[in-house]
């Protein structure tokens, strides 16, 4: 019988982003917006963040991990998609192995948000940033743009993707800080206060590594994934490359 959930199941957050950069640099100087231009999916990784994704596949090939993925699952945003390939690169995972973009694992979109700092939006939609006190990250739902609970929806679908097709496997997801955060809540059925409060304490660090194994139950129990680490930076610290954390911005910008 297939087992119903991976063996292991690690999930990643891209390492640091030119996106990631510009909008540190747009608070520090205290501006509206973003310098930013083009599309957020097309965002590349700044040169700090190959590097932080080539140590975490550095970290993988050494061994660090009691094993390595066979399947790998990424957000279809280039800096996703760059932090896959150049982990496999360096020996994270076969050389192989198919990456599987999976849209589901996109950003979450922020509409009419987007590309403006917590002084941009309010002042250019004061009522939005009113809504978003009053409602809180988790249910306001800028125009255009998405709640953490749409985001929360479409990961219900991933899993149970990947509990069909990859069950039993080594598997790893590669994404964006609210993913990281919304499969937590998915994955420990955990409240909003519970989510909230963990991402209160500590932003989802670049190329950070979030783990679950899967722990068989009593019989006739189905069993259940459970949480072995959160937020690990251990491969950056064991090469020397910073580790960079994006501060969440009032509404959220590019994560």
């Amino acid at each position: 019988m297939t087992p119903r959930w991976p063996e292991r199941l690690w999930i990643v957050r891209h390492g640091e982003s030119a996106g990631n950069v510009a909008r540190d640099l747009a608070y520090q100087q205290g501006l509206a917006r973003i310098d930013l231009t083009g599309r957020d999916v097309d965002v590349p990784l700044s040169g700090l963040g190959q590097q932080q994704a080539r140590a975490l596949g550095h970290w993988f090939a050494e061994g660090r991990e009691d094993g390595r993925p066979n399947v790998v699952l990424s957000s279809p945003y280039l800096r996703a998609q760059e932090t896959a390939r150049l982990f496999r690169d360096a020996g994270g995972c076969p050389a192989d192995t198919r990456i599987h973009l999976d849209e589901r694992l996109r950003e979450k979109e922020f509409g009419i948000l987007d590309g403006l700092t917590g002084k941009g939006i309010r002042a250019e939609y004061p009522q939005q940033a009113e809504l978003r006190a009053s409602l809180g990250k988790f249910y306001h739902r800028p125009p255009g743009g998405e709640s953490w609970c749409d985001v929360i929806f479409r990961l219900r679908t991933l899993m149970d993707t990947v509990g069909l097709h990859h069950g039993g496997c080594r598997v790893m997801i590669v994404a964006h800080q609210v993913v990281v955060l919304c499969l937590r809540y998915i994955i420990e059925g955990l409240t909003e206060e519970e989510i909230l409060a963990i991402d209160r304490e500590k932003d989802v660090a670049n190329c950070s590594i979030t783990e679950y194994r899967w722990c068989a139950g009593a019989e006739g129990s189905d069993g259940e994934m459970q949480l072995v680490r959160y937020n690990v930076t251990a491969p950056m610290e064991a090469e020397d490359t910073p580790v960079t954390r994006e501060p969440d911005p009032i509404v959220g910008t590019r994560g």
